[in-house]
């Protein structure tokens, strides 16, 4: 496959994901899933694609994203509340099981898992038509990788310059350092062209993030790029407890609303869906392109339909 982009689309093509985001477009909606166990049965992976599939269905989702995780240990010495599994590779469990699948795809890769002819041979074979992805650092700087993310990005930008690639945004970080938006426009110098942020529970972190991004950019005279908002429901402490490991910042006023409720989940849900009210308010507000992601970071059943609901719902938001 050729590696030429069309200069009249810098995403890849005029339609779908990547073409509303090399248009800077508003209003996106994707949901987020992590691929099966990777000792899960070919059967088992088989059935999991089929229930996400019906489940995902009735949606009028822009994206669905597949999660590449790696092990996170190195980032903190707290326990982590539930175990570390590793999982299929994202775009393996893509190619086998979601064939089915007719709209845009967004693969996410941790590139330090890959050696560079590995991820050069696996961007060569992806069709920028159906595909974006979004490169993901080491957890850690003392982590050994076997590709950094700088040169993942610059050898997308040489192999597969007409693939959309997304960088990770996160605003716990912009809190503690204020650093965060000069981390992004320094990643769309590297070719990034949009930013999906870790989980938002955080509100005020989160739109000072955009606001000193959405200035910075006008000082630099760049455009933003699209950042899309990550919420997941809690439906239980333990839930809480791995957002918090995962590094995001729970208010402590919403973590005594959630662990004092008589409904953990639906006090979450009408959270999420206040936060998203209040994102997009002040991103139109501000002309900063944005949308929204959802994803459930537990398997519990009840977990995962709530977070349909919760799409249903952005997607009458954003209509």
């Amino acid at each position: 496959m050729s590696g030429q982009s069309d200069p009249e689309d810098a995403g890849g093509f005029s339609g779908g994901f990547p073409g509303r985001i090399a248009r800077r477009e508003s209003g996106l909606l994707l949901f987020g899933m992590t691929p099966p166990r990777l000792s899960s049965t070919d059967d088992e992976r088989r059935r999991i694609a089929e229930v996400t599939l019906e489940r995902l269905a009735p949606l009028d989702l822009d994206a669905l994203i597949l999660y590449d995780i790696a092990d996170e240990t190195g980032r903190t010495t707290d326990e982590r509340p539930f175990p570390y599994l590793p999982t299929v590779d994202p775009a393996d469990f893509f190619a086998a099981h979601l064939s089915a699948w007719t709209k845009p795809v967004v693969i996410y890769r941790c590139v330090g898992k890959y050696e560079t002819a590995e991820l050069e041979t696996w961007l060569l074979a992806q069709d920028p038509r159906t595909v974006a992805t979004v490169f993901v650092g080491a957890p850690t700087r003392s982590e050994p990788v076997a590709t950094d993310l700088r040169t993942a990005q610059g050898l997308r930008s040489k192999v597969r310059p007409d693939l959309a690639l997304g960088g990770v945004a996160i605003p716990e970080r912009h809190a503690a350092r204020r650093q965060e938006h000069q981390r992004l426009i320094s990643k769309q110098a590297q070719g990034c062209s949009f930013f999906v942020t870790q989980v938002v529970y955080d509100v005020n972190a989160t739109k000072n993030l955009v606001s000193d991004y959405h200035y910075a950019c006008l000082d630099a005279g760049t455009d933003a790029a699209p950042i899309i908002f990550t919420l997941s429901v809690c439906g239980s402490l333990k839930t809480l407890n791995f957002l918090r490991w995962l590094g995001v910042d729970v208010p402590r006023w919403l973590e005594n609303e959630l662990a004092h409720a008589s409904d953990t989940l639906a006090a979450s849900y009408a959270q999420c869906v206040a936060t998203a009210r209040e994102l997009a308010a002040f991103c139109d507000g501000l002309g900063t392109p944005y949308g929204f992601n959802v994803e459930s970071v537990s398997n519990r059943r009840a977990e995962i339909e709530t977070t349909v609901e919760l799409a249903a719902e952005l997607r009458r938001l954003l209509s």
